[in-house]
């Protein structure tokens, strides 16, 4: 059976590259609002949205098989559950702050990407080698 695929134009490449920056730009301005300790009012919604994004593109990046809205949803629960585990963590070791947990956050989404990288370009030296 063979798939047919639709073209598509690079207009549409264009604006998810645009999207891609303005949800980083966003981001890391959330981030960086949290950890200098701003009293921005765009402090907490850029923030959450930090909060939400950076963990999720790091789990969406390891999860390779699924159609895309499966990727979407278990990212975003998976999301969740990592800043509830930081927030928990930070609780009980009573160490709470916002700074800490933005930094935390940031650590493990780095973390994970990282370790999805090396997974990635580890694979395929060891194919490449073994062919």
């Amino acid at each position: 059976m063979q798939t047919i695929r639709a073209k598509r134009d690079a207009s549409d490449a264009d604006l998810r590259l645009v999207l891609a920056g303005a949800a980083t730009a966003v981001g890391g301005i959330g981030a960086l609002l949290a950890l200098i300790g701003s009293d921005s009012p765009l402090r907490g919604p850029f923030t959450l949205f930090f909060l939400l994004a950076a963990p999720a593109v790091a789990i969406a990046a390891a999860l390779d098989g699924l159609d895309p809205l499966g990727r979407a949803i278990v990212a975003l629960a998976g999301a969740i559950v990592v800043d509830m585990l930081v927030a928990q963590g930070l609780l009980a070791l009573h160490l709470w702050s916002v700074r800490g947990g933005v930094a935390a956050v940031t650590v493990l989404s780095a973390l994970t990407l990282l370790l999805v990288l090396v997974r990635r370009s580890g694979g395929r030296t060891a194919r490449r080698g073994g062919s």
